[in-house]
């Protein structure tokens, strides 16, 4: 590790980390701060959404090796460190009404057994701010709704030395963040600067779905327009997932950070106050990485912030 301090993003799939807050991670890695990517499944249920890709009989035989294979890819790009949680994609239920859940998938997990794999993760790596999706997983994919479980848990886990105590030393992050990266207010921006350009937006669907979805709270801007053709780039190395002619890429990297040059953050939980017009994750801690470690293996006693909603444990369909 360098003596950055440290980021960890809990991901459900594989391209979720290029999707949301990758240019921030490619920030702080290019600062010289350890970031790891958690997935918490294969993506092993995903369908092929790239038109170019669907029917091709090989991808579809070794989907599974072939995610893995795109993941290892835009890791590469990002320049992050990655790891596999470990347990199997829920995939997404359609119909009406909605059928069950796979037997074994993750969101059907127990969640002593998910919170103990993510516990672990975090003892081992000592993330000092961690990211992931809000209560209702930013969408209702089963998948990202336990994520978002799983996370709290073990967030609130991983500090307590009496929590799995064979699961590594005790270690306390200081800051939980849920992403927040297609606010309406962004979504808006891009379809206006499309239209004023004279060409087709694709946000106009969205524009409408919107109507009666909730806004989530923004605290949190990170300046990364410096790091948006990074973002794309591990996009596209999701090929079977991402289609380069799609909604993603009606803008370029270059327009886009300059029509909104920044990545959204709603800080959920924190040891130390938020500052009013926050820009940087690890605001409020110390920089001294050997001062910030200290404070994240010491007896912090309660959050000073906390907005984290509860839920239960085991995730319903949405």
């Amino acid at each position: 590790m360098t003596d950055g301090l440290r980021l960890m993003a809990v991901h459900a799939h594989p391209d979720d980390e290029s999707s949301k807050g990758a240019a921030t991670m490619a920030r702080y890695v290019a600062e010289g701060h350890p970031v790891m990517v958690v997935s918490c499944t294969g993506g092993e249920r995903g369908d092929i959404l790239n038109p170019r890709l669907q029917g091709n009989a090989d991808i579809e035989r070794d989907l599974p090796q072939v995610r893995r294979a795109e993941m290892a890819k835009a890791q590469e790009i990002l320049g992050v460190e990655h790891t596999w949680l470990g347990f199997v994609d829920s995939g997404l239920p359609e119909g009406d009404p909605l059928p069950p859940l796979p037997e074994g998938c993750f969101a059907l997990e127990p969640l002593d057994i998910t919170t103990e794999a993510l516990v672990r993760v975090i003892r081992q790596f000592r993330p000092h701010v961690i990211t992931t999706y809000d209560e209702n997983g930013g969408y209702p994919h089963p998948d990202h709704i336990m994520t978002h479980v799983v996370t709290v848990a073990a967030f609130e886990a991983a500090g307590d030395p009496e929590a799995f105590p064979h699961a590594g030393a005790p270690w306390q992050p200081l800051k939980l963040y849920y992403d927040r990266g297609f606010s309406r207010a962004k979504m808006t921006a891009f379809h206006e600067a499309l239209l004023a350009a004279g060409k087709e937006s694709p946000y106009a669907e969205w524009m409408k779905r919107w109507d009666d979805r909730p806004e989530g709270r923004v605290t949190t801007r990170i300046e990364s327009a410096k790091y948006f053709a990074v973002r794309e780039q591990a996009l596209l190395a999701h090929a079977t997932q991402i289609d380069p002619d799609g909604t993603f890429f009606s803008l370029s990297a270059s327009e886009q950070g300059e029509i909104w040059p920044t990545e959204e953050f709603d800080l959920a939980r924190s040891y130390v106050p938020l500052a009013e017009g926050e820009d940087d994750l690890f605001a409020g801690l110390p920089t001294d990485v050997t001062a910030a470690d200290a404070m994240a293996t010491s007896d912090l006693g309660d959050p000073v912030l906390d907005d984290v909603k509860p839920r239960a444990a085991e995730v319903e369909h949405a």
